[in-house]
């Protein structure tokens, strides 16, 4: 695609090595301009609204501020940047949360040079990119509701909803956020064919998944 401006990009993730490797392949090119990095998804926000770039490459789990968090509260701000998460995990719990949060594409971190040079220019178009991984989990997910297998994070909440624990402690032990928590309660409650917390625990335990 050419353009007679280049793509503005802001860059999140918690690695500086990360970051830097980013920006010196986007800077490489002509086509883009690399405008700030941000370390989580906190400092995203902030960025985003001040700097308003065109696409937001998002990690996902970041210390003192999340991705998913940062996704939905730029779709509350009706922020004009497209969001491309760019992260290392393709589970359940993570790709789910993050389309649903508003994120425009989802690629993973193993993606080559030129196809994530290719979904940029997508998302700034408005145009869904996803990794050929996560594509099939969505269909997957679209096409037998209720009957996935419970993440690994879905499974940690589960215990702590079994022990009685409350979304903010739960939250607290797993370093995520309370709205975060709710999402994963949401989802497993769909996996389960439940909808509310005792009936989880009940179910959790009736099929072998908490014993």
């Amino acid at each position: 695609m050419t353009t007679d401006a280049p793509i503005t990009l802001l860059i999140v993730d918690d690695h500086p090595v990360v970051r830097n490797g980013l920006r010196g392949m986007f800077e490489s090119v002509p086509d883009f301009t690399v405008l700030a990095e941000a370390a989580n998804g906190v400092e995203a926000v902030e960025l985003a609204a001040t700097l308003d770039p065109d696409v937001v490459l998002m990690d996902l789990r970041m210390p003192g501020g999340g991705g998913v968090d940062a996704i939905a509260e730029l779709t509350r701000r009706r922020s004009r940047a497209k969001i491309l998460v760019l992260t290392t995990y393709d589970t359940d719990s993570d790709t789910l949360p993050a389309i649903e949060a508003g994120a425009t594409g989802y690629l993973l971190k193993d993606a080559p040079r030129d196809e994530l040079f290719t979904a940029v220019r997508a998302a700034a178009q408005g145009r869904t990119v996803l990794s050929p991984a996560v594509a099939s989990r969505l269909v997957s997910a679209v096409r037998t509701p209720g009957n996935e297998p419970l993440s690994a994070r879905e499974r940690e909440v589960l215990a702590l909803v079994a022990k009685g624990t409350s979304n903010r402690e739960i939250a607290r032990v797993l370093f995520i956020s309370e709205a975060t928590v709710k999402t994963h309660l949401t989802h497993l409650y769909g996996k389960l064919g439940v909808k509310d917390r005792a009936a989880a625990v009940a179910t959790a335990y009736q099929r072998g998944i908490l014993s």
